[in-house]
């Protein structure tokens, strides 16, 4: 099959802190820097020069994109804030509606347009009770309702097109976008798992279209082309990988999160990594992915 990215290497460690529910890896362009969330512990990671470092919040942290280089959106419960890496403070920049604490915030992304997109669910992931909704210039739509596990959140590298899932249904969706971002017309199912059993998880597009979908409880993240067919894989030492990104400063570096939660303690005694964050450097293979998109506020 033609566009096949043939015997991709394995996922390495790059940070080994284990994190109950990794998510929302992205990479900031400017500062050359991967952040990711640990979602119930409320805290954002981060390794450069000098190692790791983390901050804490009050509440559910899931998703972040990059206002400027000192800067951050981040998705916390009950508002989308503004975050100065310097000194530590946030400030609410949108109410994000999370009924009074009984959802929190889960996948999110900022798209090609400079908003921001974000998936709330229930703290016990109860049927039908989260949506996912569009922050952009000041105004918060809800774009998609009736969501359970919002996942896969990503956008096509020409800023027509957005991708995402409700987990449980095992159906990757894709919609069309107008100028200003918003959806337009219906979602048309695209990538559909369930006769294989997997579940979507979060996904970025790279440069050339291609979908990379973690897929929890299979280890690994999986590639498909923009015919939705599966191209190649990057496998994980551990079940439940959570969200990619790619960066590095080629953007040939994918990198994984991973999670803990749920997994007995025979499943952590045969992976003893699980929950914490993988990356492997895909440039041999001529993958690069997109930057990731400011967002304007």
């Amino acid at each position: 099959m033609s566009g096949m990215l043939s015997s991709l290497p394995a996922a390495q460690l790059y940070d080994d802190r284990a994190c109950t529910l990794g998510e929302g890896a992205f990479w900031h362009p400017l500062r050359q820097q991967l952040f990711w969330f640990d979602i119930v512990a409320g805290q954002m990671h981060t390794r450069d020069a000098n190692g790791p470092h983390l901050w804490q919040f009050d509440g559910p942290v899931s998703a972040a994109g990059w206002i400027d280089t000192d800067t951050l959106l981040v998705a916390g419960s009950g508002a989308l804030m503004r975050f100065d890496l310097g000194t530590g403070r946030s400030t609410c920049l949108a109410t994000l509606d999370c009924a009074g604490g009984q959802l929190r915030p889960n996948d999110g992304r900022a798209d090609p347009q400079g908003g921001f997109w974000i998936g709330t669910m229930g703290l016990a992931a109860e049927r039908h009770a989260g949506a996912i909704l569009r922050w952009y210039r000041g105004v918060m739509r809800r774009v998609v309702e009736s969501v359970t596990i919002p996942n896969a959140i990503c956008f096509g590298p020409t800023g027509d097109l957005v991708c995402f899932t409700d987990t449980v249904t095992r159906i990757v969706h894709r919609q069309r976008l107008d100028p200003e971002g918003w959806p337009t017309g219906a979602p048309e199912p695209w990538l559909d798992l369930r006769a294989e059993g997997l579940n979507p998880d979060g996904a970025v597009i790279d440069g050339a279209g291609r979908l990379w979908l973690a897929q929890w409880g299979a280890g690994r993240v999986a590639a498909y082309d923009p015919a939705g067919r599966l191209v190649g894989s990057v496998s994980t030492p551990v079940p439940h990988a959570s969200c990619p990104a790619f960066g590095g400063p080629e953007l040939a570096t994918l990198f994984v999160t991973t999670a803990r939660e749920g997994m007995d303690a025979a499943a952590l005694a045969a992976a003893p990594q699980a929950g914490m964050t993988f990356a492997v450097d895909l440039a041999a293979y001529g993958v690069r992915g997109q930057a990731e998109h400011r967002v304007i506020a």
